[in-house]
């Protein structure tokens, strides 16, 4: 059964965006599906800034994944422009692409992807691990924010000691460890009942106000409506533009 919709926090902060941190420019995504092209993205531009809250909309089929992946670095246009941080990663090899993934995206997923053998911790240490760390700063610093998350008595359990929020929440720290410069979640509440949905929302809501840039995708309107700005795709097109309401 589907989670109750979530109703949109009535205290909102919009903070003002600053400097640009993603910059798509004409970008079109072919994929060969036998004799078949699927044109998932026709041309798409869009500009995201610093300290934006974001939702991206569409209905199956509108390249609402596609665009996703885009921004997350985990797909490259077949054309168009793709700056982050000012660098053109449109055409970047499958290393340089992994290192931006790692160093400058936290990704929150419906289904958590942690590690069910490994602890809270260990968790939100895997960044860190990568990024080279050594063992008492990336302990230190993941304890910290799962302590911010609200998980700080909770961080020595493994996934199926936690709730379906706790996991989320963990999912949440480990996003947010390396400090990235866009968090980016995908259906972030799919998986969460109406009340632990009511909870996560919160804390995207605090993590903005904090001067996270945030970026969810959903199908959910509801959902969408936690953000500033609200970007709607059909037919692989940006069909719509504009603050959320």
């Amino acid at each position: 059964m589907s989670p109750s919709p979530v109703p949109a926090n009535t205290h909102r902060v919009t903070r003002p965006p600053g400097a640009l941190v993603i910059d798509i420019a004409g970008v079109t995504k072919l994929y060969k599906m036998g004799a078949e092209i699927i044109h998932a993205l026709r041309g798409v531009s869009l500009e995201i800034r610093r300290n934006e809250y974001l939702a991206i909309m569409g209905p199956s089929g509108s390249g609402k994944s596609t665009l996703m992946n885009m921004l997350g670095c985990l797909d490259t246009p077949t054309d168009g422009r793709y700056m982050f941080n000012g660098k053109n990663v449109a055409h970047m090899e499958d290393d340089e692409l992994a290192d931006i993934r790692n160093r400058e995206i936290g990704f929150v997923f419906q289904t958590f992807n942690l590690l069910p053998r490994s602890t809270a911790l260990a968790n939100v240490e895997l960044p860190l691990i990568y990024a080279g760390l050594p063992a008492h700063a990336r302990r230190e610093r993941a304890a910290q924010t799962l302590h911010d998350v609200g998980l700080g008595e909770r961080m020595l359990h493994k996934p199926n000691e936690l709730s379906g929020g706790q996991r989320q929440r963990v999912a949440i720290a480990r996003a947010l460890v390396n400090s990235p410069s866009i968090i980016l979640a995908d259906e972030p509440t799919g998986n969460l009942d109406s009340k632990t949905g009511v909870e996560i929302m919160a804390l995207f809501e605090q993590l903005y106000e904090d001067g996270n840039t945030i970026i969810v995708v959903t199908h959910e309107e509801d959902i969408a409506r936690h953000a500033r700005r609200i970007v709607r795709l059909r037919d692989g097109l940006i069909e719509s533009d504009a603050p959320a309401v």
